[in-house]
């Protein structure tokens, strides 16, 4: 049996870093495609912004500067750890074939850790408010007459469902904007750290060396007008009505907004459907006029 020494501690780390690294670049995280990514350097984010498009307007006279409505929609960054205790006996026996794995896995959880952060958010967005105040897929988001947010108020819907549905819900999104229909908010990326001193309490008390990730981070919404969430049945009349109920969304004024849904995100349990629905070259009419119209989107964490 030989000593633990200090070398042999940090080479350790360097192969559980390499396991770790491996992990992460075999992932393949999906949330990018419906979230864009905000660096913050803060405790939380305030997107008082949000609810206002830009536009550009003929130039008559001095600048039409519009005011930002200050929603103040906030999300606050939380703090996520995975750790793993080395037992002492184990590095003493150089029996420690059996980390690798546990080290592979914790970087591609750190990687998948988003995804499981905006899949969910996304399917909660029936019941989670943005930043307007209303739930993100709601049926009376208000827009006003004017470019101004003032005048007369118009409800506007941004879901559908039918009465006795029990599947799951699916979604129709716009994600070719700057903002995307999420926010994946980076406060601090996931890293790997040791606490491997030898005269460590945790190693003198329980003769363990500790290794672990940890990062900060939250998921919100973006514009709602860039989502549409169905609690129906998938089939060509449903996702068309998505599509085109998006295609009218106007901002405060009546400008036209120019979505463009892209993408159709499904769970795991509607993949045959939806990929038959996207993918087939014949309907039982015709040629498939959806066929390459928007994207298909299978969320694992749906």
């Amino acid at each position: 049996m030989a000593l633990v020494t200090a070398p042999q501690l940090q080479a350790l780390f360097t192969g559980f870093k390499l396991e770790f690294e491996a992990g992460k670049s075999e992932a393949k995280p999906q949330f990018t495609k419906i979230a864009t990514v905000i660096k913050s350097t803060t405790a939380s984010n305030t997107y008082g912004w949000l609810g206002k498009f830009p536009s550009l307007s003929k130039w008559v006279g001095d600048r039409n500067i519009q005011s930002m409505k200050a929603h103040g929609y906030t999300i606050t960054n939380d703090d996520y750890e995975s750790t793993v205790g080395v037992d002492r006996n184990d590095i003493e026996d150089d029996n420690l074939g059996v980390y690798s794995p546990i080290f592979k896995e914790m970087g591609n959880a750190a990687e998948i850790h988003p995804d499981e952060m905006c899949f969910p958010l996304l399917a909660a967005g029936f019941t989670t408010p943005c930043y307007d105040g209303q739930y993100f897929f709601d049926t009376d988001h208000p827009v006003a007459a004017n470019a101004d947010g003032t005048g007369a108020v118009t409800s506007v819907s941004n879901m559908a469902e039918d009465a006795g549905y029990t599947g799951e819900a699916w979604f129709v999104l716009d994600t070719s904007k700057a903002l995307k229909p999420l926010i994946f908010q980076e406060r601090k990326k996931p890293a790997l750290i040791s606490m491997t001193k030898i005269d460590d309490e945790a190693v003198f008390t329980s003769k363990q060396y500790r290794f672990g990730v940890d990062c900060r981070d939250a998921a919100g919404f973006g514009f709602w007008q860039l989502g549409f969430g169905n609690k129906r049945e998938l089939n060509a009349d449903t996702l068309w009505d998505s599509i085109e109920k998006m295609r009218s969304f106007q901002a405060d004024g009546g400008r036209k907004l120019g979505v463009r849904p892209t993408v159709l995100v499904v769970p795991a349990s509607m993949e045959k459907k939806a990929t038959r629905l996207l993918e087939r070259e014949l309907d039982e009419n015709s040629t498939n006029e959806l066929k390459g119209r928007v994207e298909l989107l299978v969320a694992d964490y749906l």
